[in-house]
């Protein structure tokens, strides 16, 4: 049994806190820590205070070392910003402990997704003994060990992949986002790029649309191709992919209000200034916008998110779909979230039992797909995850 620090009390931490608590035989002792104790404390009272939590800020350094200090945890899970995962990681080597993130850093100026600032990090973890594991949400995470898993059981060479994220699911408000709405609006209006012949291929966002059939009831929706992190990891370490596109779900009434928004400049990540104030636009936009976590007890439908991996298997071509479906009313009665967060919690909480346990655990940084699937699977599933297999055709995209 080991001791844990969870840095972050917005949707996901709170899943994460519920679902470290339903596994009191890894996870003995529960610290929650945030800019904002009173969203931990609120958190812990969920969980009938079976939790401790404390005040920390996740940009300063020193804090974080003190903090961790005090804990002493042995693995560090940061569902805080995805512009704090440097200082989180700094703070890690100091202190000689695990770290653990759902998204990759992001620096605050720029909205520019890759790995390259925590893959320099890789020499630095080594020589301290210590690991850290990156992107273990759902996409990324779940989606590197979907695709490891094809690689590994269901084909021999893996060609292309597909990575298909649908939110079928209504929350009935004018306009909202699922999460952070910076991070989100950031990744929807970033330059698309895609892999294909050697090189990331670039196109104007939203540019490329699709309609694909979901499974299970969900039916057709409209997808539209954008960049997404996991495919930056995935090409590097499974070199046989010739093309990868990730493709989400938009309905027309959340690219109305983007356009929109977007035209009259609230979008803006740099300064601007008003009444002798400098501000960001999309952080004011953050401010107006329902909070996430307030959009748990109006969703109703369902998330699917899956990959669909092509390429040969026995000399022949073949097609793997693996999917998981997740209901965000069942994950609101369990954890008191949506599924957009419920999605990216539970594989948080898996991915550090595999570290925890010694299952996935090497000094170094490390990507999700470059452990064994099998393993991790075989935890997400009963923690509330279960994913699909189809095997042979699949309508093309």
């Amino acid at each position: 049994m080991s001791n844990v620090l969870i840095i972050g009390a917005g949707g996901v931490g709170q899943v994460v806190a519920h679902k470290c608590a339903q596994r009191r035989d890894i996870f003995s002792e529960i610290t929650l820590a945030s800019r904002t104790k009173a969203k931990c404390d609120a958190i812990a009272a969920q969980l009938g205070g079976s939790i401790t939590t404390a005040q920390v800020d996740a940009d300063n350094v020193p804090e974080l070392v003190a903090l961790i200090k005090q804990v002493q945890p042995k693995l560090v899970i940061n569902v805080a910003l995805p512009y704090q995962d440097l200082h989180i990681m700094d703070a890690c080597l100091e202190t000689g402990v695990d770290y653990l993130d759902t998204a990759n850093y992001e620096p605050l100026d720029t909205a520019k997704f890759e790995y390259s600032w925590q893959w320099a990090y890789q020499e630095r973890f080594r020589n301290a003994g210590i690991m850290a594991l990156l992107g273990s949400g759902f996409d990324p995470g779940v989606t590197n060990v979907y695709t490891a898993l094809a690689a590994k059981k269901y084909l021999d060479v893996v060609e292309e992949i597909d990575i298909i994220d649908a939110n079928a699911g209504s929350h009935g408000q004018p306009f909202a986002t699922n999460f952070n709405p910076e991070i989100n609006i950031r990744e929807v209006t970033a330059v698309c790029r895609h892999w294909e012949n050697g090189a990331f291929q670039e196109s104007p966002p939203l540019s490329t649309k699709r309609v694909f059939d979901f499974p299970e009831g969900i039916g057709p929706m409209n997808i539209y191709r954008l960049y997404h992190e996991e495919m930056e990891s995935l090409v590097k370490h499974i070199p046989t992919i010739k093309k990868a596109q990730f493709w989400m779900t938009f309905s027309d009434n959340y690219l109305k209000h983007l356009e929109v928004l977007q035209n009259v400049g609230m979008t803006r990540i740099d300064e601007v200034e008003y009444n002798g104030q400098k501000i960001v636009p999309i952080q004011f936009l953050k401010a107006l916008l329902p909070d996430p976590g307030s959009l748990g007890p109006l969703t109703k439908g369902k998330t699917c998110i899956g990959v669909i991996a092509r390429g040969i298997k026995d000399g022949k071509k073949k097609q793997v779909y693996i999917y998981n479906i997740c209901d965000h009313e069942a994950c609101y009665r369990e954890v008191q979230s949506q599924a957009i967060s419920y999605t990216t919690g539970v594989p948080a909480v898996v991915g550090a039992i595999m570290m925890l346990t010694k299952q996935w655990h090497a000094p170094g940084v490390w990507n999700m797909e470059q452990f064994d699937p099998e393993v991790f699977l075989k935890e997400l599933g009963p923690m509330g995850l279960p994913e699909v297999v189809v095997e042979g055709e699949w309508p093309e995209l």
